[in-house]
Formats: C-alpha cells, structure tokens, sequence
C-alpha cells in the first residue's frame, strides 16, 4: 500500500470515500494518536460535529494500482459513553480495535466493543491493537486471550514511536478492500488465517 497526496475536501463536500475503516476502544486509549503517527501530515482533518466523529481522508494505492479514498473514522470522545452511534459502523469495511497496556479496564472493554460491532455489522473483518508497548516492553511476552479467541489478527503498538503503526493500518487496508469486493464469509476466511506477527521496528 502506496500512501499518496492528501483528497482536497471542501468543506461542505462529505462525498463518500471508497473504504470505511473505523477505530474502536475505550477514551485515551491512544486511537486518534494511532492514525496521526500513521498519516503523519498526509491527510484532512474533519470533524462531523452532529456525530462527534472525526475523519480522516486519504489516498492509497493497493498492489494493482488502483488508487482507494479512504475514510478513518475515529470516536472524538463519544466513546466515554459506550455505546456509538448506529452511523459510525454503517458501511464500514474494517475495524481496528485498540486498548492501552497500561490500563486494564480498556482491555476488559474490548468484549463490549467487539459485541456493539457485530450487532451493527455482519462480516466486517477486524484487528486488534496492544497500544503504548514503549511504557512497558515486557507485555509483549504476555499473552492476550481476547484476540485469539476471537480469532483476530493482533499486534503490540506504540503510537509514540510509530513500532507496528504502518503495518496495522496495510493490514486493516488490506481487509477492507477484501471486504468491499469479497462476500462476508469470504472476508472471514481470510481474516482468520493463522499468520504470526512480529514486534517490527519504527515505520515498518
């Protein structure tokens, strides 16, 4: 995936993007930072103020060289009341949920979140994300029982220092087009093929 120039928007232009991925987890468990470290100064900043939600468009080229708009869709704090509006998932083609290491409630919240996305949607492939590792490296020897469980993709993160940011998002990108031209089950299968993730270093 091939990060491109940012989708000049007018500001009364919500047009709809090509792919919708949404961010999902608890209040300052780092989500707005994870897109920031990912696009970097490569994206517009929006926010759809009837909703709370902030979005983030951008460009993105697949492997075949078809060029993606792409929506990020991030809570702006509604989230502290746990539960979402219906529109936040509509439409979405991938999900990355994210809890903040130092914090336990957030990981214990992942069921809540995962339960609110399949209640909205059927079939929408996602990823699930161990933020802030630079505070404590040590949780990486630990074990999550919550992904495997559920039989999704995990990685440890650092939105500080970038460590696994890009290839989250590839991957979330990678699912979403999946989704948006596969059926359901289709998208499932893939998602849920045994792969092992590594601790990459920064921008990898």
């Amino acid at each position: 995936m091939e990060r491109n120039e940012p989708i000049e928007i007018d500001e009364d232009d919500l047009s709809p993007a090509d792919l919708k991925i949404i961010l999902l987890g608890d209040s300052a468990s780092g989500k707005s930072k994870l897109v920031e470290r990912f696009l970097l100064d490569d994206y517009n900043p929006r926010q759809l103020s009837t909703f709370a939600i902030n979005l983030f468009r951008y460009n993105a080229t697949s492997d075949d060289g078809r060029v993606w708009k792409i929506d990020l869709w991030d809570t702006a704090g509604q989230e502290q009341f746990n539960k979402l509006h219906p529109s936040y998932y509509y439409k979405a083609n991938a999900a990355i949920l994210v809890f903040d290491i130092t914090r336990k409630i957030t990981y214990k919240n992942l069921s809540t979140w995962y339960e609110e996305l399949r209640q909205h949607t059927y079939g929408v492939p996602a990823i699930c994300v161990a933020n802030k590792i630079d505070i404590d490296m040590t949780v990486t020897e630990r074990n999550f029982a919550f992904a495997s469980r559920n039989k999704l993709p995990f990685y440890f993160v650092s939105a500080s220092n970038g460590t696994n940011v890009v290839k989250v998002f590839r991957e979330a990108f990678k699912l979403a087009v999946a989704n948006k031209e596969c059926p359901p089950d289709e998208v499932r299968r893939f998602a849920n093929q045994p792969q092992k993730y590594l601790l990459l270093s920064r921008g990898t």
